[in-house]
């Protein structure tokens, strides 16, 4: 048995078989527009990576220049760098501890030390944030919402309202690991009819390179999970990665490109499964829940599961680094923490300019541990994870 939490996680066979028969029907991008628009009840423009259209939400709203935007302070170097291409300030907005989304009160306390023109919340791995509440002070602060779907396309709100449905504008993200996988890929819906007139400059296409590279991602990372144990994975994923023929998530032109009809086409497959896969997930974070050690757990995470997308389920560790390493024993890989750092990945940190104004974020970066519920992830498989996280508790 080898587990990954990512490497193409989201992909079985099927998944495989697709991506290299898929075509670029132009019809599959207008039926995706239609879909999201019906969806999401806003204007859709697609764009081949979700923070380029994070980026373009924060430009339409036409802020003056360095205002500041309040993000969750436990999150992705690409939501800060999305900020910063727009020509704005980051205002970083600490995390508690429970649900690891930035509480109305860390909202409150930073708009009393600084202006803050628009917030984006993401419902950290899936699990709700305190939206009702934030949206309020959204509203009496004229502040506008952004909802960043990228952990959590199909999670619902306490109120059973559906994620992307509340604020100003929502942004998805179909890259690698997500809910809705199409190795990349996003979108931005204007849900406040106030912009919803705006239109964007024509997008650049994209090199055939990183398309082909993104059409046989699926089938190399197949092969690299099948045959890991085996070694031959190994050196296969080494070879792929050192003659760059591995398409990656951080991956940026710096240019705001547009999506194909091929990308389009496996993004509507995946949204017919949906319903299927948070199910799958569901189920997978509910045998953690009932099987992990409680001292590892988090009450806030594990309640909220029937509401969450389960991306992954956090558990939390005072070593984490050694239990890493004992799971890599067990041929079980969790290196990819998400998030090791603040703003993540770690090394990007010292390119952002946080300043230890997030006590807990910090706190829960260095204990963090993320386990796969994807649909590589057997009932199984999550017993296995589960007994061996309880026998290194044991250890220590």
């Amino acid at each position: 048995m080898t587990i990954f939490n990512s490497l193409g996680s989201n992909y079985d066979i099927n998944f495989v078989l697709k991506t290299l028969v898929a075509t670029n029907k132009n019809s599959s991008r207008q039926n995706l527009k239609i879909f999201l628009e019906n969806k999401y009840q806003g204007k859709v423009f697609l764009f081949y990576k979700g923070r380029e259209a994070l980026e373009v939400a924060l430009k339409i709203l036409n802020l003056p220049k360095n205002s500041k935007i309040g993000i969750n302070g436990f999150t992705c170097f690409a939501v800060y760098e999305a900020v910063k291409k727009a020509g704005h300030q980051v205002s970083y907005l600490d995390i508690d501890q429970e649900s690891l989304n930035f509480s109305s009160g860390s909202l409150i306390k930073n708009i009393k030390k600084e202006k803050i023109k628009a917030v984006i919340v993401q419902n950290t791995l899936g699990f709700p944030c305190e939206i009702e509440k934030i949206k309020k002070i959204c509203q009496e602060n004229d502040i506008f919402l952004i909802e960043d779907l990228a952990h959590s396309i199909g999670a619902k709100y306490s109120n059973g309202t559906e994620a992307g449905t509340i604020g100003d504008f929502t942004v998805l993200s179909f890259c690698q690991d997500k809910m809705i996988d199409a190795v990349s890929g996003g979108a931005m819906i204007i849900r406040n009819k106030n912009y919803q007139k705006n239109n964007i400059d024509k997008l650049q296409k994209n090199k055939f390179r990183q398309e082909l590279k993104d059409r046989f991602y699926p089938l190399f990372t197949f092969k690299i999970r099948k045959t890991y144990s085996l070694k031959i994975g190994k050196v296969l994923h080494f070879l792929l990665k050192k003659f760059d023929l591995l398409s990656k998530p951080m991956d940026s032109s710096g240019k705001l490109i547009d999506l194909s009809s091929w990308h389009c086409n496996l993004i509507l497959n995946e949204f017919n499964n949906l319903e299927k896969i948070l199910k799958h997930r569901r189920k997978i974070s509910n045998i953690y829940k009932n099987n992990i050690d409680k001292n590892l757990l988090s009450e806030e995470i594990i309640k909220n599961i029937h509401l969450s997308s389960n991306l992954r389920f956090p558990i939390f560790a005072k070593n984490r680094e050694n239990l890493i390493s004992y799971l890599r024993q067990k041929s079980i890989y969790l290196s990819d923490i998400w998030y090791d750092a603040p703003i993540a990945p770690k090394k990007y940190l010292n390119l952002t300019d946080y300043k230890n104004q997030c006590p807990n974020s910090e706190e829960i970066s260095s204990r963090i541990v993320n386990l796969p519920t994807h649909i590589n992830i057997s009932e199984k498989d999550a017993l296995c994870i589960s007994k061996e996280v309880n026998k290194w508790l044991k250890l220590q």
